[in-house]
Protein backbone atom coordinates (compact mmCIF):
# COMPACT_ATOMS: atom_id res chain seq x y z
CA UNK A 1 0.00 0.00 0.00
CA UNK A 2 1.14 3.53 -0.84
CA UNK A 3 -0.07 6.77 0.78
CA UNK A 4 0.45 10.32 -0.48
CA UNK A 5 0.79 12.83 2.37
CA UNK A 6 0.18 16.46 1.39
CA UNK A 7 0.94 19.15 3.98
CA UNK A 8 2.92 22.39 3.71
CA UNK A 9 4.01 22.05 7.35
CA UNK A 10 7.12 19.94 6.75
CA UNK A 11 7.56 19.03 10.42
CA UNK A 12 4.00 17.74 10.64
CA UNK A 13 4.38 16.01 7.27
CA UNK A 14 7.42 14.13 8.58
CA UNK A 15 5.51 13.08 11.71
CA UNK A 16 2.65 11.88 9.52
CA UNK A 17 5.03 9.97 7.27
CA UNK A 18 6.76 8.35 10.24
CA UNK A 19 3.42 7.29 11.77
CA UNK A 20 2.25 5.75 8.49
CA UNK A 21 5.57 4.03 7.79
CA UNK A 22 5.26 2.29 11.15
CA UNK A 23 2.04 0.79 9.76
CA UNK A 24 4.09 -0.76 6.99
CA UNK A 25 2.89 1.46 4.15
CA UNK A 26 5.04 3.35 1.68
CA UNK A 27 4.76 7.13 1.96
CA UNK A 28 5.08 9.79 -0.76
CA UNK A 29 5.16 13.44 0.26
CA UNK A 30 4.15 16.73 -1.32
CA UNK A 31 4.08 20.21 0.18
CA UNK A 32 1.76 22.13 -2.14
CA UNK A 33 -1.21 21.47 -4.39
CA UNK A 34 0.54 21.38 -7.76
CA UNK A 35 3.22 18.96 -6.63
CA UNK A 36 0.51 16.88 -4.94
CA UNK A 37 -1.34 16.48 -8.23
CA UNK A 38 1.92 15.65 -9.99
CA UNK A 39 2.90 13.02 -7.41
CA UNK A 40 -0.61 11.54 -7.46
CA UNK A 41 -0.53 11.21 -11.26
CA UNK A 42 3.01 9.83 -11.23
CA UNK A 43 2.79 7.43 -8.27
CA UNK A 44 -0.89 6.31 -8.27
CA UNK A 45 -1.16 6.05 -4.45
CA UNK A 46 -3.82 3.96 -2.73
CA UNK A 47 -4.81 6.84 -0.44
CA UNK A 48 -4.27 10.60 -0.10
CA UNK A 49 -4.00 12.34 3.28
CA UNK A 50 -4.58 15.95 2.24
CA UNK A 51 -4.28 19.18 4.22
CA UNK A 52 -6.96 21.75 3.35
CA UNK A 53 -4.70 24.80 3.77
CA UNK A 54 -2.00 24.70 1.09
CA UNK A 55 0.05 27.68 -0.18
CA UNK A 56 -0.81 27.59 -3.89
CA UNK A 57 -4.25 25.99 -4.09
CA UNK A 58 -6.59 24.70 -1.43
CA UNK A 59 -6.90 21.05 -0.55
CA UNK A 60 -10.50 21.34 -1.72
CA UNK A 61 -9.27 22.18 -5.23
CA UNK A 62 -6.82 19.27 -5.18
CA UNK A 63 -9.60 16.97 -4.01
CA UNK A 64 -11.91 18.11 -6.82
CA UNK A 65 -9.26 17.60 -9.49
CA UNK A 66 -8.40 14.11 -8.24
CA UNK A 67 -12.05 13.13 -7.89
CA UNK A 68 -12.80 14.29 -11.44
CA UNK A 69 -10.41 11.62 -12.71
CA UNK A 70 -10.36 8.78 -10.17
CA UNK A 71 -11.87 7.36 -6.99
CA UNK A 72 -8.64 7.40 -4.95
CA UNK A 73 -9.71 7.61 -1.28
CA UNK A 74 -9.03 11.02 0.27
CA UNK A 75 -8.80 11.96 3.95
CA UNK A 76 -8.82 15.71 4.55
CA UNK A 77 -6.76 17.28 7.34
CA UNK A 78 -8.18 20.54 8.64
CA UNK A 79 -7.84 22.90 11.57
CA UNK A 80 -11.25 24.21 10.67
CA UNK A 81 -13.80 22.63 12.96
CA UNK A 82 -16.69 24.41 11.29
CA UNK A 83 -19.35 22.11 9.92
CA UNK A 84 -19.66 24.04 6.63
CA UNK A 85 -16.05 23.28 5.70
CA UNK A 86 -16.42 19.62 6.62
CA UNK A 87 -19.65 19.35 4.64
CA UNK A 88 -18.04 21.05 1.63
CA UNK A 89 -15.16 18.57 1.69
CA UNK A 90 -17.55 15.64 1.74
CA UNK A 91 -19.70 17.18 -1.00
CA UNK A 92 -16.76 17.39 -3.40
CA UNK A 93 -15.78 13.78 -2.86
CA UNK A 94 -13.58 13.42 0.23
CA UNK A 95 -14.07 10.09 1.99
CA UNK A 96 -13.23 11.21 5.51
CA UNK A 97 -11.73 14.06 7.48
CA UNK A 98 -9.60 14.56 10.58
CA UNK A 99 -9.61 17.80 12.53
CA UNK A 100 -6.28 19.03 13.90
CA UNK A 101 -4.95 18.45 16.47
CA UNK A 102 -5.40 14.69 16.33
CA UNK A 103 -3.74 11.69 17.93
CA UNK A 104 -1.55 9.23 16.00
CA UNK A 105 -3.99 6.47 17.00
CA UNK A 106 -6.87 8.34 15.41
CA UNK A 107 -4.89 8.89 12.22
CA UNK A 108 -3.88 5.22 12.00
CA UNK A 109 -7.47 4.07 12.59
CA UNK A 110 -8.85 6.34 9.88
CA UNK A 111 -6.16 5.38 7.38
CA UNK A 112 -6.60 1.67 8.06
CA UNK A 113 -10.36 1.96 7.55
CA UNK A 114 -9.93 3.86 4.28
CA UNK A 115 -7.35 1.38 2.95
CA UNK A 116 -9.54 -1.54 3.97
CA UNK A 117 -12.49 -0.11 2.04
CA UNK A 118 -10.31 0.70 -0.97
CA UNK A 119 -8.92 -2.82 -0.98
CA UNK A 120 -12.41 -4.26 -1.18
CA UNK A 121 -11.79 -6.65 1.69
CA UNK A 122 -14.65 -8.47 3.32
CA UNK A 123 -15.09 -10.70 6.32
CA UNK A 124 -17.50 -12.82 4.31
CA UNK A 125 -15.71 -15.46 2.17
CA UNK A 126 -18.59 -15.77 -0.28
CA UNK A 127 -18.90 -12.05 -0.91
CA UNK A 128 -20.55 -11.73 -4.33
CA UNK A 129 -18.90 -10.02 -7.27
CA UNK A 130 -22.18 -8.30 -8.17
CA UNK A 131 -25.44 -7.47 -6.43
CA UNK A 132 -28.76 -6.81 -8.13
CA UNK A 133 -32.01 -5.34 -6.88
CA UNK A 134 -34.70 -4.40 -9.35
CA UNK A 135 -33.26 -2.16 -12.05
CA UNK A 136 -29.93 -1.64 -10.31
CA UNK A 137 -26.85 -3.84 -10.71
CA UNK A 138 -23.79 -3.13 -8.57
CA UNK A 139 -20.39 -4.50 -9.63
CA UNK A 140 -18.42 -4.60 -6.38
CA UNK A 141 -15.04 -5.32 -7.95
CA UNK A 142 -15.23 -2.67 -10.66
CA UNK A 143 -17.00 -0.22 -8.31
CA UNK A 144 -19.61 0.42 -10.99
CA UNK A 145 -23.39 0.63 -10.88
CA UNK A 146 -25.76 0.18 -13.82
CA UNK A 147 -29.26 1.65 -13.56
CA UNK A 148 -31.71 -0.03 -15.95
CA UNK A 149 -29.86 -0.33 -19.28
CA UNK A 150 -27.83 2.85 -18.97
CA UNK A 151 -24.04 3.20 -19.04
CA UNK A 152 -22.04 2.05 -15.98
CA UNK A 153 -21.38 4.75 -13.37
CA UNK A 154 -18.14 4.75 -11.39
CA UNK A 155 -18.55 4.90 -7.59
CA UNK A 156 -16.14 5.72 -4.80
CA UNK A 157 -15.36 3.02 -2.20
CA UNK A 158 -17.68 4.66 0.34
CA UNK A 159 -20.50 4.89 -2.19
CA UNK A 160 -20.05 1.20 -3.01
CA UNK A 161 -20.13 0.29 0.69
CA UNK A 162 -23.32 2.26 1.30
CA UNK A 163 -25.17 1.11 -1.81
CA UNK A 164 -24.21 -2.52 -1.29
CA UNK A 165 -25.51 -2.49 2.30
CA UNK A 166 -28.74 -0.77 1.27
CA UNK A 167 -29.31 -3.23 -1.57
CA UNK A 168 -28.51 -6.18 0.69
CA UNK A 169 -31.32 -4.98 2.95
CA UNK A 170 -33.71 -3.89 0.19
CA UNK A 171 -37.22 -3.28 1.51
CA UNK A 172 -36.02 -2.63 5.05
CA UNK A 173 -35.29 0.59 6.88
CA UNK A 174 -31.71 0.86 8.19
CA UNK A 175 -31.03 3.21 11.07
CA UNK A 176 -28.58 6.05 10.69
CA UNK A 177 -26.38 4.48 13.38
CA UNK A 178 -26.30 1.10 11.63
CA UNK A 179 -25.33 2.70 8.32
CA UNK A 180 -22.58 4.81 9.88
CA UNK A 181 -21.14 1.76 11.62
CA UNK A 182 -21.28 -0.31 8.43
CA UNK A 183 -19.68 2.32 6.19
CA UNK A 184 -17.11 3.92 8.48
CA UNK A 185 -16.60 1.27 11.16
CA UNK A 186 -16.22 1.69 14.91
CA UNK A 187 -13.99 4.75 14.50
CA UNK A 188 -17.09 6.33 13.15
CA UNK A 189 -18.47 8.75 10.67
CA UNK A 190 -21.12 11.31 11.53
CA UNK A 191 -24.71 12.00 10.56
CA UNK A 192 -23.48 14.86 8.39
CA UNK A 193 -21.03 12.58 6.59
CA UNK A 194 -23.80 10.04 5.95
CA UNK A 195 -26.16 12.73 4.62
CA UNK A 196 -23.53 13.93 2.18
CA UNK A 197 -22.74 10.38 1.07
CA UNK A 198 -26.42 9.68 0.43
CA UNK A 199 -26.65 12.99 -1.44
CA UNK A 200 -23.71 12.05 -3.70
CA UNK A 201 -25.07 8.56 -4.35
CA UNK A 202 -28.53 9.85 -5.21
CA UNK A 203 -27.05 12.20 -7.79
CA UNK A 204 -25.44 9.20 -9.48
CA UNK A 205 -28.32 6.72 -9.50
CA UNK A 206 -31.61 8.61 -9.18
CA UNK A 207 -33.49 9.85 -12.28
CA UNK A 208 -34.39 12.92 -10.19
CA UNK A 209 -32.23 13.29 -7.06
CA UNK A 210 -34.66 15.86 -5.60
CA UNK A 211 -37.39 13.20 -5.59
CA UNK A 212 -35.52 9.94 -4.92
CA UNK A 213 -37.20 6.69 -5.86
CA UNK A 214 -34.43 4.22 -4.94
CA UNK A 215 -32.96 5.53 -1.68
CA UNK A 216 -35.75 6.78 0.56
CA UNK A 217 -35.39 8.82 3.72
CA UNK A 218 -37.46 7.60 6.66
CA UNK A 219 -37.82 10.54 9.03
CA UNK A 220 -36.46 9.90 12.50
CA UNK A 221 -35.05 6.49 11.56
CA UNK A 222 -32.67 6.37 8.61
CA UNK A 223 -32.72 5.21 5.00
CA UNK A 224 -34.06 2.32 2.98
CA UNK A 225 -33.59 0.92 -0.52
CA UNK A 226 -36.73 0.59 -2.62
CA UNK A 227 -36.53 -2.34 -5.02
CA UNK A 228 -38.32 -1.01 -8.08
CA UNK A 229 -39.53 -3.67 -10.54
CA UNK A 230 -37.79 -4.02 -13.87
CA UNK A 231 -39.22 -1.84 -16.58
Amino acid sequence: MKVLVVDDDRVLAEILAFTLQRMGVAVIQAYDGRSALHRWSEEAPDLIVLDVNLPDMSGFTVCQQVRAQADTPIILLTVRGEEDDIVHGLEIGADDYITKPYSPRQLVARVQAALRRAGGKSDTPSFPATRQAGQITLDLQRREVVVADNEPILLTPLEVELLNYLMLNAGHVLTTEALIDQVWGPQGGTRSMLRQLVHRLRHKIEPDPTEPTYIETVSGLGYGFVKRPDA
